[in-house]
């Protein structure tokens, strides 16, 4: 084991060569939720047998392993709680998914769901029979926003809150790891470290990850009717969220591109954002006039802006300071 991982608890006779599908729940002071989270994948109706790892990602506070430890210790949840020391949400996944393959040789299903998210009842089954049923290696779901006390809800049709496909079908490509499956070939192939830390703090580390995927041939679904359950707290619904977290996508978009394209393809990408700028005016008129919110139509501009800052280097943190976030 990594000396940037420690497992901190198991639960009893665990055998790692009995369980085919294991789900990953990365966690940084989330206490609260993280239990919403495990109760809800302890109601699974069915799933095959699974086992859980939490990755615990505040290696100093470990509030989500002091809640998540006496679950493990009984047996009440089958798997095990881990430290990721290196902070990042890229680090936590690595550390999840490196131990999953290591702990359970006859994993053949890889969930993750992230700890403000509670899945629905049949969530495991509906992911892995879409899978099978499509032939793919990664499937993506829906993650249903469900807004806290005091958020604008009127902002619910803002594309950050709204999924990138609507139904059940084979898909291009994916941009979230907070509901997926991926086969265990996939993570074989691609090898460690899954995620680039390099995108720790800015988000992003998923969506370049599937991109690479895509370049060697992996094939992605949606599942509709899987959906997990975001909580939205009231915050991400204030205009300095949404504008940073416009920003942020379209930022990382040219940084996925500009590492695909190398030096040749920097003319291509430059030209790509100027005319998206060019475009993004009116793009955003119309979403503004179709969901009738001055605030929501502003996403193409603040994404087309993005991408130029990223050219200059500017890219904001969002994940730097959590509880910004």
């Amino acid at each position: 084991m990594s000396q940037t991982i420690t497992v901190e608890c198991v639960s009893p006779q665990l055998d790692g060569t009995a369980i085919d599908t294991v789900v990953t729940l990365p966690t940084f002071r989330r206490p609260e939720h993280l239990l919403l989270t495990l109760a809800s994948l302890s109601a699974q109706r069915g799933a095959p047998r699974f086992a859980v790892i939490v990755m615990e990602n505040d290696a100093e506070g470990r509030a989500g392993l002091d809640a998540a430890r006496p679950l493990f210790e009984a047996g009440a949840i089958e798997g095990l709680v881990l430290v990721a020391h290196e902070r990042g949400n890229c680090s936590a996944y690595n550390a999840g998914w490196a131990t999953a393959l290591e702990r359970f040789p006859a994993m053949r299903n890889l969930l993750v769901i992230d700890d403000d998210e509670v899945a629905a009842e049949d969530w495991i089954a509906r992911m892995i029979a879409t899978a099978d049923d499509l032939g793919v290696d990664i499937v993506g779901g829906p993650q249903v926003a469900k807004f806290e006390a005091g958020a604008r809800t009127q902002y619910e049709n803002h594309p950050v809150f709204t999924p990138h496909y609507r139904a059940t079908g084979k898909v291009p490509i994916l941009f979230s790891s907070g509901n997926v499956l991926i086969r265990r070939e996939v993570l074989e192939a691609m090898g460690a470290p899954f995620l680039d830390t390099a995108f720790n703090f800015i988000g992003g580390g998923d969506a370049d990850f599937y991109s690479r995927c895509r370049e060697r041939g992996f094939r992605f679904g949606w599942c509709a009717e899987a959906p997990v359950f975001e909580t939205v707290p009231s915050r991400r619904t204030e205009f300095s969220w949404l504008n940073a977290r416009g920003l942020r996508n379209g930022a990382i978009s040219a940084i996925i591109e500009r590492r695909r394209g190398g030096r040749r393809g920097a003319a291509r990408r430059i030209a790509k954002s100027l005319a998206l700028l060019a475009a993004s005016p009116w793009r955003s008129l119309r979403l503004g006039l179709g969901t009738r919110s001055a605030t929501i139509g502003l996403y193409h501009c603040q994404v087309a802006i993005g991408r130029l800052m990223a050219e200059f280097g500017q890219v904001n943190e969002q994940y730097r300071q959590a509880e910004r976030n």
